[in-house]
């Protein structure tokens, strides 16, 4: 494996700005001392719920275990759970022992978890009670042979080659609390849809300096130092703010794993559910009994299941109570306009200040472009336009910032505060995070065009798009189109062999049920709104769209299902 930039030889990366002590487990630290009785942590309407001094004592016991077995700062620790009060805890207690915790896709076999464990260099593993049988078969593998320490978390009988995650909490020490560097790191690997996942490398000053978009908003001042802390959090509660996270989505996915961390910084809570798929019933009693006040989302496949509950609720006369959730998240995949709309229109019944904040982000880098959406104001229908973030832009290929209404396309770039790199892997690094006249940029492949007005149309991931007889076809332009149309519930566009075009546009789709469309009509609906060489050339129609668990397309798959359907 090559030399990683996150060694115990390197501990604090150069960011190019001083320590300013701003370490995720410092801040959570001083938190937990100011007010220790304010809710951190609740899974479920009536689930297990922690106070900040619970969450800080369980989270110090886990990171004795830790210390215990030589782990500390520059070491790796690697989660394999799904969204519960132990993920956060599991990854305070890296935090607190300056290791870096790094999220697994729970979906993976034994392949994939074998290659995540190995490329992270993992210490520690924190895997779910229903992994342990993929777990029992990797352990002791050279794939995993970094690794000391393998932590159960849930019921069931543990192996013994583990130990279970709340035997450690009862027998451990808690770990002493050390001085810390903001430079220290949080590793986010990305979703790997269309090659090996890579662990994306985000400081803490970076991630702390993200979290003063919020403070901004409710005009209260960046904190500077530790000792900054208490006055920020009481600040906060002058504003009248009680942030609370509903993390609707998993926190192995950026949306809600950024987001927790930054809620977490200003005293906040994070809510999970108890159900491991979607559950929209759920998430609103837990909206509501909770008080959200922001819901973490992934785009469609989230937000149109809550919107069928939210209109169940009120044609029973039960509507679900929106007075407390001021933004609906989301991030990452195509969140349409029609959906929105929906949602919007029950926070107007109310009187309810609920906005949509559609963000573009990736595991690289966020803060691109954003677009808001309020009750009651006009709202744009296109739902691939988006305004430009303070520190994004577009660019050429060969670094030329793209102008305005030039009908150029470019990608999409943002600076500020970004991530070092990809673990381990220097090449793959400077493909994405690029200087450009000075400044560094992160650019993972997004393609855009910029209106005269600067507000930029949305075309897809580079690394995914069709070319079909010489043109360039960008997936989720078709899958948008396709999507916006009554009869289809969920869509991917991929490229097919083809003799004549090279690569045939697919499209792969999930329709609603008792829907009689045929395939012409369905490509004839969007000739309106399509050029005709990005159409559809061929329709494959699937009971169930695959998606991962963070709601994003897998390519991989969809492409498979086409050649499989196409064959037959």
């Amino acid at each position: 494996m090559p030399d990683s930039p996150h060694s115990t030889s390197h501990q604090s990366p150069n960011l190019g700005a001083p320590d300013n002590g701003l370490n995720m487990a410092s801040i959570w630290e001083r938190i937990a001392d100011h007010q220790g009785d304010a809710l951190a942590l609740q899974h479920g309407v009536d689930g297990p719920s922690q106070p900040w001094s619970a969450f800080e004592e369980r989270a110090a016991r886990v990171a004795g275990a830790l210390h215990n077995a030589g782990i500390g700062a520059g070491d790796n620790v690697a989660l394999a759970l799904y969204n519960g009060n132990e993920y956060l805890e599991a990854q305070f207690a890296a935090f607190k022992v300056r290791a870096a915790p790094c999220n697994v896709n729970y979906r993976y076999v034994e392949a994939e978890l074998s290659y995540l464990v190995n490329n992270s260099d993992a210490k520690a593993v924190f895997f779910d009670a229903s992994l342990v049988e993929r777990f029992d078969h990797i352990h002791d593998t050279a794939a995993t042979a970094s690794v000391r320490l393998w932590i159960q978390v849930g019921d069931g009988v543990c192996p013994p080659w583990a130990v279970s995650f709340e035997d450690v909490i009862a027998s451990a020490e808690p770990a002493p609390r050390v001085t810390r560097d903001s430079h220290d790191l949080w590793i986010l690997y990305t979703g790997g849809t269309t090659g090996n996942p890579k662990g994306v490398m985000w400081p803490h000053a970076n991630l702390a300096t993200i979290t003063k978009r919020n403070l901004d908003g409710w005009g209260v001042p960046m904190p500077e130092s530790l000792d900054d802390i208490p006055a920020m959090i009481d600040a906060i509660a002058r504003a009248g703010v009680v942030p609370r996270q509903l993390a609707a989505s998993p926190l192995m996915h950026g949306t809600a794993g950024i987001g927790a961390l930054m809620y977490l910084f200003c005293g906040g809570a994070v809510l999970t559910l108890e159900s491991r798929s979607l559950d929209p019933a759920e998430l609103w009693r837990v909206a509501e009994t909770h008080r959200a006040t922001t819901v973490s989302i992934v785009g469609d496949v989230f937000c149109a299941p809550m919107v069928d509950e939210l209109d169940d609720r009120a044609n029973a006369g039960d509507p679900v109570d929106l007075s407390s959730v001021l933004t609906v998240t989301s991030s990452g995949v195509m969140w349409s306009q029609p959906v929105k709309d929906r949602l919007l229109a029950h926070a107007k019944s109310q009187g309810a200040p609920l906005v949509c904040n559609d963000s573009l982000g990736s595991s690289e880098g966020v803060g691109f472009a954003s677009k808001q959406s309020a009750a009651g104001a006009g709202t744009d229908t296109q739902t691939a336009t988006f305004t430009l973030g303070p520190n994004a832009a577009v660019f050429t290929e060969d670094g030329r910032r793209v102008q305005p209404g030039s009908g150029e396309k470019g990608l999409l770039a943002v600076g500020g505060p970004i991530p070092l790199g990809y673990y381990g892997d220097p090449v793959k690094s400077a493909e994405t995070f690029k200087e450009i006249d000075g400044k560094r940029w992160s650019i993972p492949g997004d393609w855009a065009e910029v209106a005269a007005d600067a507000t930029i149309t949305l075309l897809g991931r580079g690394s995914v798009s069709i070319n079909t007889g010489g043109e360039k076809v960008y997936p989720e332009e078709v899958e948008e189109a396709l999507k916006l149309l009554d009869d289809v519930v969920d869509a991917n566009v991929v490229g097919v062999p083809d003799p004549k075009w090279g690569a045939a546009v697919t499209a792969v789709v999930e329709l609603r049920e008792n829907s009689t469309i045929t395939d012409t009509d369905l490509v004839d609906s969007l000739r309106t709104s399509l050029s005709g060489y990005k159409l559809p050339k061929q329709i494959v129609r699937v009971d169930k769209l695959f998606r991962s668990p963070n709601g994003k397309a897998d390519y991989k798959w969809a492409t498979q299902a086409a050649l499989d359907a196409l064959a037959e």
